[in-house]
């Protein structure tokens, strides 16, 4: 009898120290998710300032503004502004692809 509550006060110890162990682990885990959470939060921030400061730089007056101090460029006349096609065109009949007979100009396929 003496044995067997040897026996079993060794088991209750190694089962004790096994709930203590993985409480431990369990804890050390959650503050390593809790750190992690907190840097994707800090992440999150960080990208949002950047898409900001993105559209910031991207605008188009500033890009205007620019080109026009320090680059010297400026606008076009009317005049010497010239369309090129969308659609590339066949260079041999050029009026076959742009408006194919029997279709009124316009008109989409």
């Amino acid at each position: 009898m003496t044995r067997l509550n040897l026996l079993l006060v060794g088991i209750l110890m190694v089962c004790a120290l096994g709930v203590v162990t993985s409480q431990h682990h369990a804890r050390k885990l959650y503050a390593a998710l809790q750190l992690a959470q907190e840097s994707a939060k800090q992440m999150q921030t960080e990208y949002n300032q950047l898409q900001l400061e993105q559209s910031t730089w991207a605008m188009h007056a500033r890009i205007e503004k620019i080109a026009v101090e320090r680059l010297h460029m400026h606008i076009p006349d009317a005049g010497k502004i010239q369309m090129a096609p969308v659609n590339p065109v066949n260079p041999v009949n050029p009026v076959s692809q742009a408006n194919p007979p029997g279709k009124p100009a316009g008109e989409k396929s």
